[in-house]
């Protein structure tokens, strides 16, 4: 089957639209935001005016009525400016909302999507914990059913916007059984944000997306009624796999703007900076720095989108997912490498776009499933042993 990724009039104007917000909105005030490691509600507040929250939800929700794509396109255009904006859209959509509308009830969607998808509340997604990162299924946190309640204790890490002014809801994995073999049955349950022993701690202390909000949970003892399951009980794991392998391709469109952010700067600092009486541009080793640079976006772009096609199709998608959200993450740190080379000692410096770049770069390659579980993934749908 041929490959066709050009973008339908309905993409490109989105497409152009955020562009045009990324460089006139976000580029000149993100910077400040950044260094005082503050939450940027005005942007974030104008996102969900423009509708990026709800783009690829139904518009019987509140949403805009587009698909994945839709939310790729938006994710790439926003990390080739900053990162800290897109994997806050990013956490939004295809890990605070995306759970409730995959597997919610229609009260919970009727609920809670609407002011999801108008960015007036955020929602997280409370997986992680200190013990269990990629080893998902070892799931501490458990819930116990008290009568008409779940009860909750437990620690979820490195949660992103969980505990901002606007955070709506935690959807958290917990035991809330186990099979006849032993093994955790793991379920999911909405926490709404300050529910009784519900703690939020302070932010992280973190190398990079420092506009952005992420924080350890605590739950001690906290009572939501057992109508705040999500989907089937003990089947929250499932239903975690299938959001991460969706959130993979958010994830890879934002990597692959990160990288082209790095080639659109490097391309205007080789024509500024001048060294031995000329543009650094007339040199041929930047000339290909920056073309291998391109390349390597260029390629990821094909990837994650060829992953979201295939997801809108409604096709298998999970190795795709997982080669696209590898190859970006990969060229995102190669290209934020190559960029502060070229730019120098300026790349080093936090005034320039770069250099927040090359901070923002690494997690990619960390979050969301490390690089070597998409190794995994990928090998096991070549049907090697799992």
């Amino acid at each position: 089957m041929s490959l066709d990724h050009r973008l339908s009039e309905e993409h490109e104007e989105l497409r152009r639209t955020v562009e045009e917000f990324a460089h006139d909105v976000v580029a000149p005030k993100i910077g400040d935001f950044y260094e005082r490691h503050e939450f940027p509600y005005e942007i974030v507040r104008e996102m969900g005016r423009m509708g990026l929250f709800g783009l690829p939800f139904p518009e019987e929700y509140g949403g805009m009525g587009g698909d994945y794509l839709a939310l790729g396109i938006a994710l790439e255009e926003l990390a080739r400016v900053d990162s800290s904006v897109a994997i806050t859209l990013e956490a939004g959509v295809s890990l605070g909302a995306m759970p409730v509308f995959r597997f919610g009830t229609e009260e919970q969607k009727r609920e809670w999507l609407p002011r999801l998808c108008s960015g007036e509340l955020l929602g997280a997604f409370g997986l992680t914990e200190p013990d269990c990162g990629s080893d998902a299924g070892g799931t501490r946190t458990t819930a116990v059913r008290d009568g008409d309640e779940w009860v909750i204790n437990g620690t979820k890490c490195f949660i992103t916007n969980s505990g901002t002014d606007i955070t709506g809801l935690v959807t958290v994995t917990a035991v809330t059984g186990r099979k006849p073999d032993g093994r955790p049955l793991i379920s999911s349950i909405i926490v709404p944000s300050g529910t009784p022993g519900f703690t939020v701690a302070a932010p992280y202390s973190k190398v990079g997306w420092n506009a952005s909000d992420t924080r350890e949970l605590s739950f001690a003892d906290v009572r939501v009624p057992v109508a705040n399951l999500l989907g089937e009980e003990g089947r929250g794991y499932a239903q975690f796999l299938r959001i991460l392998d969706e959130g993979r391709i958010a994830i890879s469109a934002l990597a692959t703007g990160l990288a082209q952010g790095c080639v659109d700067e490097s391309v205007k600092y080789a024509h500024e900076r001048h060294a031995f009486g000329r543009p650094i541009g007339d040199n041929q080793a930047i000339q290909f720095k920056i073309a291998d640079m391109e390349m390597r976006a260029h390629m990821a772009r094909v990837g994650w989108r060829d992953a979201a096609s295939r997801l809108v199709r409604g096709e298998t998608f999970k190795k795709e997912a997982a080669l696209a959200k590898l190859y970006s993450s990969t060229v995102a740190v190669d290209n934020a490498r190559d960029a502060t080379q070229i730019h120098g000692g300026y790349g080093f410096m936090n005034e320039y776009p770069v250099a927040r770049m090359w901070r923002d770069s690494k997690i990619l390659e960390i979050g969301e499933g490390t690089s070597e579980v998409q190794r995994m993934l990928i090998a096991r749908e070549l049907g090697l042993p799992a």
